[in-house]
């Protein structure tokens, strides 16, 4: 009777197991049918860019001229002539003042005259030594005194030549007081003059880019003077130390001038190209940083895959892709943030991407700041 029990209480629990089991598949059934597959998600995407880039360091500096002095004399006197006609163009070797100089021009005369008979004096004594009928030691005064008077010849030449204030070389003539007729004194400043066809520009390069600095790289300049004008030159000279103030070298371009707009003391940014290359760039909003990592998402078959990427120079509205990307890939530019890797996509290469604010403004180039 108790063994009939037991078997009676184990089919019990058989066939309730066996109804819990089937209950469970059928409301699981049910469930998964009444859930509907969830819908891609719509991404716009872009194609990467094979493109120009450069590595470019920017810094701001001062434009001096390639050639600029004060114009003094060297002599007191009064001005006779005078040619310092304020923003005017002189040539190389022009006359830009003269002071009264028929005193020089007198004494010059004078000692040519005593040079003059000094030497025919000399010529006769030495015809005359051939017979000896004249001592040596005469002869070498004779020879002596004209010596003394050539020398006092180049003397008096030197001292009217620095009557007249020359141009040494081409250049623009600044501000000057001097009038004609004015007495000046010796070491009074006359005006400035400049030479503008091109521009020294100085600035300075911290020291990590030493291994990529030689001279002939392009350089671009900028003046707050003429937005948006941009212009060329190329690094002409290297300092020899580094700062340890600023661990900073110094460096010297010269920007063309041509059109003679800027000016000597101007304020300038520059912009040095250290080298180019061709290389793949996606839209910079694409991009997503996590710490220091960064990553993209590409579109696969439909499926959104996320890569990590290393990033490289910087342009207007697009970042260079050095490593993790191939040409050809569909990189999600919108949405990309709500992503999974995995999840399923709709890509639409014709949507129009949402506005860059990463572009400052028109006119940029395709440089980047490294």
């Amino acid at each position: 009777m108790k063994q009939w029990l037991i078997a009676v209480a184990l089919l019990a629990a058989a066939l309730a197991a066996a109804w819990l089991v089937q209950y469970y598949n059928s409301n699981t059934d049910v469930g998964t049918a009444s859930t509907p597959e969830r819908a891609p998600t719509s991404v716009a995407v872009a194609f990467p860019e094979r493109t120009t880039v450069s590595d470019r360091v920017k810094a701001v500096g001062n434009l001096q001229a390639e050639d600029s002095i004060a114009l003094t004399t060297e002599l007191s006197g009064r001005v006779v002539q005078l040619n310092l006609e304020p923003g005017q163009r002189v040539a190389k070797g022009d006359v830009l003042l003269r002071l009264d100089d028929r005193q020089a021009q007198a004494d010059l005369q004078v000692i040519e005259a005593r040079l003059a008979d000094a030497k025919r004096q000399y010529d006769r004594a030495r015809q005359l030594s051939t017979s000896n009928s004249i001592a040596i030691a005469q002869m070498d005064e004779l020879r002596t005194a004209a010596d003394v008077l050539q020398a006092q010849r180049v003397a008096a030449k030197v001292n009217l030549e620095n009557h007249r204030i020359s141009a040494p070389f081409a250049g623009i003539i600044g501000l000057s007081d001097i009038s004609l007729g004015a007495y000046v004194t010796a070491g009074t400043r006359l005006a400035t003059l400049d030479s503008t066809r091109r521009m020294e520009l100085n600035f300075s390069v911290p020291e990590r880019y030493l291994g990529q600095l030689k001279v002939g790289l392009a350089v671009q300049g900028e003046s707050p003077a003429y937005p948006g004008q941009a212009f060329g030159g190329e690094l002409v000279a290297l300092d020899s130390r580094v700062s340890e103030l600023n661990r900073s070298l110094a460096v010297r371009a010269l920007i063309d001038n041509a059109d003679g707009r800027l000016r000597p003391g101007q304020f300038m940014s520059a912009s040095l190209t250290l080298q180019q290359r061709q290389s793949l760039v996606i839209p910079e909003q694409a991009v997503i940083v996590r710490g220091d990592n960064s990553y993209v998402f590409v579109a696969e078959d439909g499926i959104a895959r996320r890569l990590t990427v290393s990033l490289g120079a910087r342009l207007p509205g697009q970042v260079e892709v050095t490593e993790g990307l191939e040409d050809g890939a569909e990189v999600v530019v919108t949405g990309q943030d709500r992503l999974s890797s995995g999840e399923r996509v709709s890509p639409n290469p014709d949507a129009q991407l949402p506005a860059n604010r990463f572009i400052s403004g028109a006119g940029a180039d395709n440089g980047g700041e490294s």
